[in-house]
């Protein structure tokens, strides 16, 4: 028989004769994720609901509070795409907890309008004051968690978010990658080891030259739905401009006259972007910037699809008994 344990690590700092409890949540997704708010009250920062301390003692130093304004809104960068089971929600314990009230949970992959666009898990009609809610979103897909109440003049403050989920299956991770030319070490294999940003550890890049392209080979044919590509974050990020996202089978012109998925206007400095491909079937996925003089600089592709590979035989290699 095996006996499996799960251990909660507590601290219990003493300051002035209180004491505030820290509580590491296991599974918890939102620890160590980025955070961003629409504006800050004071020292009521974005991070202060993401410090595995549901506030119940400290206000000031462990809850979130944006101005009065427009449209407040608190987001998550959980730094890659998961499937959100659940999220879970901590009110302010003082006459302030209807500062909660009509905030709308929303998941999903984009920036747009702040990434109060994407869909929603679920709207907050009210969390009574210093008490946790539960949220079940159902494996909704995205690489955002955004709280944000809509209506002017409104405050939105938050003393604990958790984010319970699972990765979601980035099929780029099992594939092997190839680009058209290597600037030094910048090899094709860096865009797809889940780096976070480590520059020069941590991107590929080609050379300058006509056409550059990099390739991944998932090694069987996918209905894919999404990819999703991280620019650089340094001097040189208008290098992603113009580049086509390519997925088929062929590897006619090393890939680069597959169907097109999304062609790639600009992605700001260290920032990931979502293109949709619909479900289109391939075995290969290209990023080709056409033209002279350019160079291809990618920090990460991630490839998503719905299912198993696809089961295929090639007519041209089948010879019928």
């Amino acid at each position: 028989m095996i006996v499996c344990f799960t251990f909660t690590l507590v601290q219990i700092v003493h300051k002035h004769g209180s004491q505030n409890v820290f509580i590491y949540f296991p599974g918890n997704r939102a620890v160590g994720a980025a955070v961003i708010q629409s504006s800050t009250f004071a020292g009521w920062f974005a991070e202060k609901a993401i410090d595995s301390n549901r506030g119940f003692q400290q206000l000031n130093t462990t809850c979130t509070s944006t101005l009065n304004e427009s449209n407040p809104w608190w987001r998550l960068d959980l730094l890659d795409v998961y499937r959100v089971s659940e999220v879970v929600i901590t009110s302010r314990n003082d006459s302030y907890a209807e500062q909660i009230n009509g905030a709308e949970i929303r998941i999903g992959n984009s920036l747009e309008n702040n990434g109060s666009n994407n869909p929603i898990c679920a709207v907050i009609s009210t969390i009574p004051a210093g008490e946790s809610y539960n949220f079940t979103c159902n494996g909704m897909v995205g690489h955002y968690v955004i709280i944000h109440i809509p209506g002017d003049w409104k405050i939105l403050s938050l003393c604990e978010v958790e984010v319970y989920g699972y990765l979601a299956e980035n099929l780029a991770v099992v594939g092997a990658a190839i680009q058209s030319s290597t600037s030094e070490d910048w090899i094709a294999e860096k865009a797809i080891d889940r780096g976070l940003q480590q520059l020069y550890a941590g991107c590929s890049s080609t050379l300058s030259e006509t056409n550059p392209w990099w390739r991944l080979d998932l090694h069987h044919i996918y209905r894919v739905n999404r990819v999703v590509v991280t620019n650089r974050n340094d001097c040189c990020a208008e290098r992603i401009n113009g580049a086509e996202i390519r997925i088929g089978n062929s590897l006619e012109n090393n890939g680069s006259n597959n169907p097109i998925c999304a062609v790639i206007p600009a992605i700001p400095a260290g920032e990931s972007y979502s293109y949709s491909c619909g479900g289109m079937e391939g075995r290969y996925v290209n990023l080709i910037i056409p033209g002279d003089m350019k160079t291809l600089t990618l920090c990460e592709v991630k490839v998503y699809g719905e299912g198993k590979p696809i089961d295929r035989c090639d007519s041209a290699l089948v010879s019928n008994p």
